[in-house]
Formats: structure tokens, sequence, C-alpha cells
């Protein structure tokens, strides 16, 4: 075989393995995993604006996760990042480079189907099927160490079936399940909208892997741990009782 021979043959398998690797990394991120950029603050301090988030797309949702979700309507605002170029979409696209799309949110799951959500109790706790929640381990601090109330906005829901009630960590700064309570759209009741589909889940996402400063795994908090299933089925349209706070 001549040297140009081998060269060709080269270049041959060359391809085939730069093509095969990109098959393999667009399975995985399709079916088992994906990096996404996180856009806001709504989710600080646990997420801090532009850190890096794997998300794994195998496991089922549960209460305390921290997930991605398509956007269910009418839910995302504020500028949009600013677009890659061909490289860059190209590199994302098989997972190299995190997420940028502007369809997708991500919040902690406070509720899943059937489950009945209060805010708040006597003393100023979100309640899950009568059990209170002690978020002191995740809610957003200030500087000075203050920490946001669990909820400035009142309501009383029960979860319907398929679907799940998401909040941010910064309670202040997040258009969570609770500013959606008194939607109205075309096709379902009103506040349908506020309880994401559980369809739309993308994965969850499971530890912060840049920057470096802030990698950490996003583990269900343990006040989790002691939430009792609803007392009832869930029911097929959302139990909700709310004011006019919940449009925020």
């Amino acid at each position: 075989m001549t040297f140009g021979q081998h060269v060709l043959a080269f270049a041959k398998e060359l391809v085939v393995v730069v093509i095969g690797a990109v098959i393999v990394a667009s399975l995985l991120r399709g079916f088992v995993g994906q990096m996404f950029l996180i856009p806001s603050s709504s989710m600080e301090n646990t997420l801090l604006i532009n850190d890096r988030v794997a998300v794994e797309k195998i496991s089922s949702v549960k209460r305390g996760e921290v997930v991605v979700f398509a956007d269910p309507g009418g839910w995302l605002s504020g500028p949009a990042p600013a677009e890659r170029g061909p490289v860059g979409r190209a590199l994302e696209f098989v997972g190299v480079l995190p997420d940028t799309g502007t369809e997708h949110l991500i919040k902690r799951v406070i509720g899943l189907p059937g489950d009945e959500v209060i805010c708040c109790d006597d003393k100023g706790r979100i309640t899950v099927n009568g059990q209170a929640l002690d978020e002191s381990g995740y809610l957003y601090r200030a500087a000075d160490g203050t920490q946001v109330a669990p909820s400035e906005i009142p309501f009383d829901v029960v979860v319907p079936a398929d679907r799940m009630f998401v909040m941010g960590d910064h309670r202040n700064n997040s258009r969570d399940s609770r500013c959606h309570l008194n939607d109205e759209r075309s096709g379902g009741p009103k506040g349908l909208n506020g309880f994401v589909s559980l369809d739309l889940v993308v994965g969850r996402g499971f530890a912060v892997v840049w920057p470096l400063s802030s990698a950490s795994r996003l583990r269900i908090p343990a006040t989790f741990d002691t939430v009792p299933p609803g007392k009832k089925p869930a029911p097929a349209q959302p139990q909700i009782d709310a004011g006019p706070e919940a449009s925020c």
C-alpha cells in the first residue's frame, strides 16, 4: 500500500470514529444526561447565574429535587442569552457545551400528584400533606444572613394528576407555581398552568459542575424524607384556594 493509500485509509477511519463519537454523544444527551446553563437568580443561592448544571434523565421525579422542565406556557420572562455561533451550537447539540436555550426552567419540586401544599402554617412554613418543611438549608440568604420567607403569597392547593408544584429557592425572585394559580388559559381550568406537567420534565439536576468554586452535589433536603403521602388520590383538576397575590 502506498503512502497516499495509508493516508486515505487513516482519514476514512478518523471520519468513522468522529461520526460514531457524535452519535454516541447525541444519544447520551437525548436519553441519559445533559448540561444546562443557569440564566437567572430564581434558584439562588443553590444555583447562581451562569452555573453549569449536569442533569440526568433516567430517574423519576421526587419531592425536593431540582428539576429542569420545558416552559408550561407564559412562565419565562427576561432577556434571552446571547446566541452561539455555528461551532458553539454544534458543541451544544452533542452535549459538550451546556444548553443555553430559553425554553427551559429550573425549580425545586415541592409537591407531587395528590399532595396538598399550603402556605403557610402559624410559624410561616410551607406544609406538604400536613408536614411542615424546614427550608432553612436552601432558601436564599442575603449577604447579611437574612433569609427570605418561604412565601409571601398565601395559598392552599392540591396537585392534580400527572403534575407537580414547583418553587424557586429565591422565593422573592422566582415566578414559579405560586405566580400562575390565577392563570386562565384556553383548554383548561383556572390555575392549571401553575402545575407543571410531568411530561415536560427534562431531568433532575444532580450536580453543579462549573465553575469549580461552585461545584457541588444537588441532594434532596432531609426535610422531604418525612413528608407523608397525599391523603386522597390525585384529582383530575387542581384544587386551588389563592387570592389575587398569586399572579406575580
